[in-house]
């Protein structure tokens, strides 16, 4: 197939370059470059606002934001053989009879400045791949640096690239993105905010981030928290709502935070497993500790400690042993452990999947088969928005990649939160939506489809902090012998943690 991929020769990006790799690798696809001055582009007091914001947060100026010559397409044809078969249209002023056009849109509109305008908004973008009237892909693009719009910028120019690359291949199905229970707050394109309001917004940026400081001299941040509660019979699944009574929490000395409940009834005891994260180290083991009916029997106590980050302690039971899967994306892998000396002994038994950035390896058996359903950070990007899936015969592989991943583009309903559960012969899945930002919320899902060609969902119910929890954030849930968890933000003044080690 001869593609050939329209820009704007007034700002190559970077990104043009990341695409054109990616869609050059393909297999039988030939790539040539149509660029020429278009409409569309960000105006230059938006530049400056991105320079400023590498300034003071210390971002890469090597991101695919970065502003390119225009002789770095030089070893991409401008002048192809024969006519192209397919037109890859970013500037959105492509019109030929004959040819096969795919238009990339922002919120309906085409062009960086469209997507720019929507983050500068605090939407969450939704980018089509049009042929026509048709809907080629679609996704909600996210970040996990709201606020920052260079960042976020860069994540969702990022994910664009998955999207082209899943339609060129095949893989994507169309505009079918779950519909949410609560509308997309202004659904409208904003216009591009004028220069005064862009250098007020970099003002702004200046003192929050002066404020952030601050606050890290002051406070150990992110700090998260575990609560949990007895279920009576009832948990969030059921309720679709915090419970009356609210949560209790899980006490920890301020020096280090807990989150990423995993609980697991063995033997008749009730064991969780958490993030035992460290502030000094930087960096997080996976602790556990027995549970009774009045709440913890102890503190949390190390199990399983590496040399990299670890999180989300996915446990479960098999064979009469006991099994974890923790979130290693720092190395690279998914990993599976076998306890040999419960709730410690952790040994690697397998390598279920490496060379992958794969956030919250949730597994799951259905239809006879096992699943790993994770966000990919594919090309660079957020972590929470694309969803791959991966089957096997049994949970120790061989693991196989889905033909169509990624299976969902969509910051709302994308990244695991915890264990799915069956309730009426369907999957419920517990989703983090993050599109106020990272692990804000926490989402019910239902799985209408799952096989070998793909998976479908309809979100439910969407579950925010309030007043019967605490902080800004709610992003797992778990539950096993009666006890339910999840977790959430927290504040812990670092000299109150002084003030303990000193007495």
């Amino acid at each position: 197939m001869r593609v050939s991929l329209r820009l704007d020769s007034a700002c190559v990006r970077a990104f043009h370059l990341m695409l054109l790799q990616r869609l050059t690798a393909l297999d039988n696809v030939t790539v040539s470059v149509d660029a020429k001055p278009a409409d569309g582009g960000i105006p230059g007091n938006a530049e400056a606002l991105f320079q400023l914001e590498t300034a003071i947060h210390g971002l890469s100026r090597t991101g695919l934001a970065k502003r390119m010559p225009l002789s770095a397409l030089a070893a991409y044809k401008t002048t192809p053989p024969a006519p192209a078969d397919l037109v890859l249209d970013l500037c959105g002023d492509v019109a030929l009879e004959g040819t096969r056009v795919w238009r990339v849109t922002y919120g309906g509109a085409s062009g960086e400045a469209a997507l720019l305008a929507l983050i500068l908004d605090g939407q969450t973008p939704v980018a089509r791949i049009e042929e026509g009237d048709i809907a080629i892909a679609a996704g909600r693009l996210g970040t996990e640096y709201g606020g920052i719009a260079l960042a976020s910028f860069q994540d969702m120019l990022a994910r664009t690239a998955t999207l082209i690359v899943a339609a060129m291949t095949g893989a994507a199905k169309g505009s079918a993105l779950p519909v949410l229970p609560e509308p997309l707050q202004g659904n409208a394109l904003p216009a591009m905010p004028s220069a005064a309001k862009l250098g007020v917004r970099g003002a702004k940026a200046l003192a929050r981030r002066i404020v952030q400081k601050i606050y890290h001299l002051c406070y150990n941040a992110p700090h998260w928290k575990v609560g949990w509660r007895e279920t009576g019979g009832r948990d969030l699944f059921d309720l679709r709502a915090h419970p009356a009574s609210g949560w209790q929490v899980l006490p920890d000395d301020g020096s280090r935070f807990y989150a990423d409940p995993f609980p697991i009834l063995y033997k008749g005891q009730v064991t969780l497993f958490v993030e035992d994260y460290i502030h000094r180290l930087g960096k997080a083991i996976i602790s556990a500790v027995p549970f009774g009916p009045s709440g913890p029997l102890g503190q949390p106590v190390p199990v399983l400690d590496l040399p990299y980050h670890l999180s989300y302690p996915f446990v479960f039971e098999r064979d009469g042993e006991v099994w974890m899967v923790p979130e290693s994306c720092a190395n690279g892998t998914v990993d599976l452990y076998r306890a040999t000396a419960f709730p410690g002994g952790w040994v690697k038994e397998a390598t279920l999947l490496s060379g992958v950035i794969a956030s919250d390896a949730t597994l799951v058996e259905h239809g006879g088969r096992w699943w790993i359903f994770a966000t990919v950070r594919d090309g660079g990007g957020a972590f929470s928005d694309a969803l791959h899936i991966w089957s096997a015969p049994d949970f120790r592989g061989p693991w196989t990649p889905l033909p169509n991943n990624p299976v969902l583009v969509d910051i709302a309903s994308a990244r695991p939160a915890g264990r799915m559960v069956e309730r009426g012969g369907q999957l419920l899945r517990p989703v983090q939506d993050c599109r106020k930002s990272y692990g804000a919320a926490l989402g019910i899902a239902r799985v209408t489809h799952l096989d070998l060609n793909g998976m479908e969902q309809v979100v439910e119910t969407i579950l925010t902090p309030g007043a019967l929890w605490n902080g800004r954030k709610l992003h797992t849930l778990n539950e096993a012998g009666g006890l339910e968890f999840i977790d959430g933000s927290a504040i812990s003044p670092r000299w109150k943690q002084r003030g303990r080690a000193l007495t």
